[in-house]
């Protein structure tokens, strides 16, 4: 780039002045003006030209009649700002170089080493800009890869100039940005309607691989790109707000992208022209709301009471679940692709057909008592001493239960449950894990479960889980421990939608844990999940934020699951704040991946590291299938869950179809009925379901 010669810049680098001496390197000229023959207007930038110590003044910053020359010029904006480093090296001065064209911020240890390497840039194309009040004179820049810089100026006047010009750079490329998606809309639905107008039959149809290729990753491509311009949009619009910092995203965002007009076929689900796929893969995404596993063999009676099952009959689940960690192979290749080129980004996924090579080989239902793999933890949160360490301890559940609901890395859909089935299951956990400190929380040890057969030193916590609803698909699950008197009352109703190369899932509801003896009550949400990747290796993350809150001691816990950022960043990132709100006091804080290792820090100064990948896993109990009802998870699935480990994908394909039809054949007769459903187990009660004999009720 050519850039005048300026004067010195005083202090660049130096830590006794913080001054910035910043300017517009354009040779004297209007930045506005020296792009106006490129067609560029309205463009914020620093117009006047700076000396040795001097900075152009904000008064100049906006857009001047062009005089007349025409010169491209390409203006920066430089000087010397502080910039916060860590703890140890606190604010060092750093000098600054804003590339309005190129809407790039870079900064270098001074201004004699500007033409080396930067060290350090940001792209500002949809980045915040926001003021501080954490120390004098000082900004924030969040860019859109989430990296942040906080910088301090030398004076008021200097810091607005700064946010003046780095918020106009990061407006006018944003602008920029969604002209060229609008370009590009038109241009892929063009590509679309020229391939879906081919023939049917001959040497080229619309059927052919390559083009279904070219369809599929062009109508993911442009989602994802308006995605990411929805996301930047979002974080613009909110940049106002002087609290707001940017983070996972927390909800799926509808950005409506080029619509298809074979999207109809989808739904009724005419994939039949397809090959159909003879090997076992593991594309499937996590739980939602497709009807192809919403199927049902001959149901128990509406009005049927609650099974009695014995606990005597259960015995320590030995089943291998584990999933083969492969990825999408060629033949099943064609099916996902001609599925994802009729798919829109936004679409909800309930009335789409998913092919059977996809599914895992467990109910949704089980899953979530997968989640409760560490009853040890979960059952220690009522042995705190204080309201403090409970809410604390149950925080430390909270964030270790989710790795174990995942069967390996990558990501994988479960039955989606039917309504009326049914899943039981039982832990048994040692008394002597148990001491009323958080401070002694259980640790792994090779005799954990050496008294698990004796009764009278374990606690006892049961599990029963129902798929209450079909439409929506809602599912509830609730869990007892009498001797702790403990209990979690949980509703959730799935719905997925598709992100491009990714599909996402909400995880709508809540759930309520109960200690009854401190009269406690912690009402909590779950986060959203996604499966990424999904024509290649597909993969799972949590993101969204969910929240905590116990109304009787009035402490609540914000816990943020951050998805991975488009460029560079961690995966599977959490991190959660615990505070007390009558005091307005953070009493912990937590980071790390919630799938690895969890760090926390406690507000007496202590800290302590969990690893979820060796924390002892305890194994459920469950009955035989022989001595499971028709209803149940694993004895209805049985069949399919068969083929699936033989690899037989046929075979469980004509298992599921038959299962499917008798679904259907179940509902149109209720419907002709009007005999709505009635759940065994769970009754509706106000906006959710609640157990019919739940801990808080019994006597």
């Amino acid at each position: 780039m050519e850039r005048a010669a300026q004067g010195a810049d005083g202090g660049g680098g130096s830590n006794s002045s913080s001054r910035s001496s910043s300017r517009a390197t354009s040779a004297g000229s209007s930045p506005s003006c020296s792009l106006a023959g490129r067609g560029v207007s309205g463009r914020s930038a620093a117009a006047g030209l700076g000396g040795g110590g001097s900075r152009s003044s904000p008064g100049s910053v906006a857009a001047s009649p062009c005089g007349g020359s025409g010169r491209r010029r390409e203006p920066a904006l430089e000087g010397v700002l502080s910039k916060y480093t860590n703890l140890l090296q606190g604010w060092q001065n750093r000098y600054f170089v804003l590339d309005f064209e190129a809407g790039i911020l870079q900064y270098f240890v001074n201004e004699q080493s500007k033409h080396q390497k930067p060290r350090g840039a940001l792209s500002l194309s949809g980045a915040i800009v926001s003021l501080s009040d954490e120390g004098p004179h000082m900004l924030v820049v969040y860019s859109a890869s989430g990296e942040m810089y906080k910088l301090r100026a030398a004076d008021a006047k200097e810091k607005q100039f700064w946010v003046t010009q780095l918020r106009a750079c990061a407006k006018y490329h944003m602008e920029m940005n969604s002209k060229m998606m609008t370009q590009v809309e038109g241009q892929q639905k063009n590509l679309v309607h020229a391939i879906e107008s081919l023939p049917g039959s001959g040497p080229l149809t619309a059927l052919d691989q390559d083009l279904l290729l070219l369809k599929a990753t062009s109508a993911a491509t442009l989602s994802c790109l308006g995605e990411c311009l929805s996301l930047l949009q979002q974080s613009l619009h909110q940049a106002g707000q002087p609290s707001h910092r940017p983070g996972a995203s927390e909800s799926i965002l509808g950005w409506h992208g080029p619509k298809s007009h074979s999207t109809e076929q989808l739904k009724n689900g005419t994939l039949s022209s397809l090959p159909s796929a003879s090997a076992s893969i593991t594309w499937a995404i996590l739980p939602n709301s497709v009807e192809d596993e919403q199927t049902c063999p001959p149901e128990p009676e509406p009005n049927s009471g609650p099974e009695l099952v014995l606990s005597e009959d259960e015995k320590s689940d030995t089943e291998d679940q584990e999933e083969t960690e492969v990825g999408v192979m060629e033949d099943q290749r064609s099916v996902i692709l001609h599925l994802i080129s009729q798919l829109k980004l936004g679409m909800d996924l309930t009335k789409v057909v998913l092919p059977t090579f996809i599914l895992e080989k467990r109910s949704l239902l089980e899953m979530y008592a997968d989640f409760l793999a560490h009853p040890d933890l979960l059952l220690a949160v009522s042995a705190g001493a204080t309201p403090q360490d409970r809410v604390i301890g149950f925080v430390e559940y909270y964030l270790t239960a989710f790795h174990e609901g995942r069967k390996g890395t990558l990501a994988k859909k479960p039955y989606n449950p039917i309504i009326g089935e049914t899943f039981h299951c039982s832990w048994e956990v040692p008394k002597d894990r148990f001491k009323p400190k958080r401070t002694a929380a259980p640790t792994p040890s090779s005799h954990e479960h050496s008294m698990a057969d004796d009764p009278s030193k374990n606690y006892k916590m049961r599990f029963v889980a129902e798929q209450v609803s079909h439409h929506p698909p809602i599912s509830c699950f609730y869990c007892e421990c009498k001797e702790k008197r403990l209990c979690i009352n949980t509703h959730v109703w799935t719905k997925s939608k598709f992100m491009g190369m990714s599909v996402g899932v909400s995880m709508i509801g809540e759930g309520v844990l109960r200690l009854l003896e401190h009269g406690e009550e912690y009402v909590f949400t779950l986060p959203s999940a996604y499966a990424r990747s999904i024509l290649t290796i597909p993969w799972v993350e949590l993101g969204g934020k969910v929240s905590i809150t116990c109304a009787k001691t009035g402490y609540s816990a914000t816990v943020i699951f951050h998805t991975k950022p488009f460029y560079g960043g961690k995966v599977h990132r959490v991190t959660a704040e615990v505070k007390h709100n009558p005091t307005n006091t953070i009493v912990c804080k937590a980071h790390g991946e919630w799938n690895g290792t969890l760090e926390f820090t406690y507000n007496n100064g202590e800290t302590k590291v969990i690893d979820t990948t060796v924390l002892p896993v305890y194994p459920k109990k469950i009955r035989p299938l022989e001595k499971q009802g028709p209803m149940e998870s694993r004895n209805l699935w049985r069949e399919v869950t068969r083929c699936l480990r033989l690899g037989d994908i046929d075979a469980a394909t004509e298992q599921k179809r038959r299962l499917e039809e008798r679904q259907r054949a179940e509902e149109r007769k209720r419907e002709n009925l009007r005999a709505p459903w009635r759940p065994k187990y769970f009754v509706p009660e106000g906006d959710g379901w609640v157990y019919f004999n739940p801990l808080w009720k019994a006597h």
